[in-house]
């Protein structure tokens, strides 16, 4: 709370990003309409009292379904943020603490990240096929050497730390050194680059759904309900600003929170700005 205090703009990207959340969590109970319901008499009517948002080419509620998609584009961010988290830690840890397999595993990062993110995320659903599973799986293999990379550099400045050459000096098992004296000391930059690769697995997913190769058309998504309503562009503008405007309040608190975080976990970044 002293941080949020300190930092008002942590404090209005908590807040936004709470709010989306909890409708996120209490949709169901918040729409009026069966989100996938079609309607062919309310075809691109502009927002009005029936429909706040107005309606999409099929006639849904694009009120409706942009809030049930906020859950997609949640849960895609959220499990993206934890499993980047889990894995590049584990890679990171071991990658900057034993040189012979450094090399390795860094040409092997070096070589996901020389490709365009967007580029190889398509690629990779290409091969595997749309579902929300694999969208998750290939944007955790975008995203995961951003994380190892964070990691190794924390690990490869603590390994020359004191304390870690005194643990060395008295015989402690490598794998102890790792779990009781580096990773602790990883987290804080593990926490603000989880949140930041949160907000990017957003973007991704609506990238890939906007593109027809993400999420499946039949489960409604922020990037999915803009990819239908962009060939409505010109006269049902609507369909496309509301979801656009969700995803944009929400990657924008996620950075807010993300900057927050780094301002109190590193004064140095405070200081320097």
């Amino acid at each position: 709370m002293f941080a949020l205090r300190r930092n008002p703009n942590m404090l209005i990207g908590s807040v936004i990003l709470a709010v989306v959340v909890v409708i996120a969590l209490v949709s169901p109970y918040l729409t009026r309409t069966d989100p996938s319901a079609l309607n062919p008499f309310d075809r691109l009517q502009a927002p009005s009292s029936l429909h706040w948002f107005g309606a999409d080419h099929l006639g849904r509620d694009v009120f409706d379904r942009t809030l049930v998609g906020s859950r997609i584009s949640l849960l895609v961010g959220f499990s993206v943020g934890l499993v980047t988290s889990v894995a590049g830690l584990l890679i990171g840890l071991v990658s900057g603490y034993y040189r012979r397999l450094d090399n390795v595993i860094m040409r092997f990062m070096d070589g996901l990240m020389a490709f365009p993110s967007l580029l190889l995320a398509l690629a990779l659903i290409a091969v595997l096929g749309a579902s929300v599973f694999n969208v998750i799986l290939v944007i955790c293999v975008v995203d995961t050497p951003r994380m190892v990379r964070v990691v190794r550099g924390s690990v490869l400045s603590l390994r020359e730390q004191q304390f870690v050459e005194a643990a060395n000096a008295i015989g402690t098992p490598a794998w102890r050194i790792l779990l009781r004296h580096i990773a602790p000391n990883t987290f804080a930059p593990v926490m603000v680059q989880a949140t930041f690769i949160f907000a990017l697995a957003i973007i991704v997913e609506a990238n890939l759904s906007f593109l027809g190769a993400g999420v499946p058309p039949s489960i409604p998504s922020w990037g999915n309900i803009m990819g239908q309503g962009r060939t409505y562009l010109q006269i049902a503008v609507w369909v496309t600003f509301f979801p656009g405007l969700f995803l944009s309040l929400c990657v924008l608190s996620i950075n807010l929170v993300g900057d927050g975080l780094r301002d109190t976990l590193d004064p140095r970044f405070s200081r320097r700005a």
